[in-house]
């Protein structure tokens, strides 16, 4: 759990600065219409820094794993990000992430094994060891749609 804290770390430090040296046309551009702008992209890694940490705190105590789905057009429509000052954005960003390398440091070994059920339709059991590094994996995925090449990466 250590090699995935630092790496979320260190992924918040470079990260956070080369977004702000986006520039704001290129920010909210959309590259179709269908697709998100970058910054529905980041609004969208916000949406699962929030679940990801409801999940990593629930799971910890839960007796029977917490079913915490997630609906990402939904969530990214709802906070209409599109609208939102990139600057507050980044920093969200940033913060929500410090907080769940807090929460996963913190966290006891014995329950990295402990599970959440992350199914829309169908159960789905995740351990939250397993949820952790998925998230560095997914985010890398969505970092390379905001500044391309970031990453050799191929994420389901």
């Amino acid at each position: 759990m250590q090699i995935i804290i630092q790496e979320l770390r260190d992924l918040i430090q470079t990260y956070s600065e080369k977004i702000n040296t986006i520039s704001a046309p290129d920010f909210y551009a959309k590259p179709i219409p269908s697709k998100w702008s970058k910054i529905e992209v980041l609004g969208h890694l916000i949406d699962s820094a929030q679940n990801n940490l409801r999940r990593f705190v629930c799971g910890q105590y839960e007796s029977t794993p917490p079913w915490i789905i997630y609906d990402q057009d939904f969530w990214v429509s709802a906070n209409n990000y599109k609208k939102a000052k990139k600057e507050s954005i980044v920093q969200l960003w940033k913060l929500l992430n410090e907080r769940i390398c807090d929460v996963l440091e913190s966290m006891p070994a014995s329950n990295y094994q402990k599970e959440c059920n992350t199914g829309r339709d169908t159960e789905q059991l995740r351990t939250l060891q397993w949820l952790a590094e998925d998230y560095v994996k997914h985010m890398k995925h969505h970092l390379n749609q905001i500044i391309p090449g970031s990453f050799d990466i191929v994420y389901n």
